[in-house]
């Protein structure tokens, strides 16, 4: 892969990525049916995995976090598949101030970058 490509794709993961975490603290649904592949998997803290459907489901109950930011994002681009890997803050509706990690995967399907796949600790 040339430079370029490789700095466009960097780019479009980046803004991806900032788009799943915002759709997260708004609980956009509509955004990630367009950004989330159909065989999309999601292992939550607690465990338990949750297809794509699931997954729009839990994002559609009302958000109880505020203030959700990212820091150490890295982005691993692996030919047609790229990591990426960071860590979150958030605040509870009981006001504590909490953390976590993600890494999410993402595949170039038929020319466009769609999550696969997330795993979220906290």
């Amino acid at each position: 892969m040339d430079t370029a490509a490789a700095h466009s794709d960097h780019a479009i993961l980046a803004k991806l990525n900032d788009d799943y975490i915002r759709s997260v603290q708004h609980g956009d649904v509509q955004r990630f049916r367009e950004i989330l592949a159909d065989d999309f998997l999601c292992s939550n803290p607690d465990g338990t995995l949750l297809d794509k459907a699931q997954f729009l489901e839990q994002t559609a109950r009302p958000v109880t976090i505020s203030g959700l930011a990212i820091d150490d994002v890295r982005i691993r681009i692996l030919g047609d598949v790229a990591l990426i890997h960071a860590r979150t803050h958030y605040q509870t509706a009981g006001g504590e101030q909490r953390h976590g990690r993600y890494t999410d995967v993402w595949a170039r399907r038929a020319g466009t970058w769609l999550a696969v796949s997330a795993h979220v600790t906290r």
